[in-house]
């Protein structure tokens, strides 16, 4: 088993920049495909971006292409998603969550797919 725990969230401006943190507890982190979620009020909970056990792949939603990067410090068992340009419908509570059942490469989007969730950090986002 392992747990979560996401630090980084908070208030920031429109085109501003955030970098949230995903700490695993155990010694198997590196065995974990690693994603990151997002739910807004009211809404379903959103696929933002995962990462394979090794690192070597990356999954993204189209709208966080090219803003969104996922990243993770094996030696640390920290995955990372930086935030750039951020907007207001970025707005969200987001959370980190492990895959214990994928293979080395593969990463899965739908959250039921996914093992273990953190408590989540808020993003706010201000116009």
């Amino acid at each position: 088993q392992v747990q979560l725990v996401e630090s980084g969230g908070g208030l920031v401006q429109v085109g501003g920049s955030l970098r949230l943190s995903c700490a695993a507890s155990g010694r198997t982190f590196s065995s974990y495909a690693m994603g990151w979620f997002r739910q807004a009020p009211g809404k379903e909970r959103l696929f933002v971006a995962g990462i394979s056990r090794s690192g070597l792949s990356t999954v993204y939603t189209d709208s966080m292409k090219g803003r969104f990067t996922i990243s993770r410090d094996n030696a640390k068992n920290t995955v990372y998603l930086q935030m750039n340009s951020l907007k207001p419908e970025d707005t969200a509570v987001y959370y980190c969550a492990a895959d214990r059942r994928s293979g080395s490469y593969s990463i899965k989007t739908d959250p039921p797919e996914y093992d273990y969730w953190g408590q989540g950090t808020q993003v706010t986002v201000s116009s």
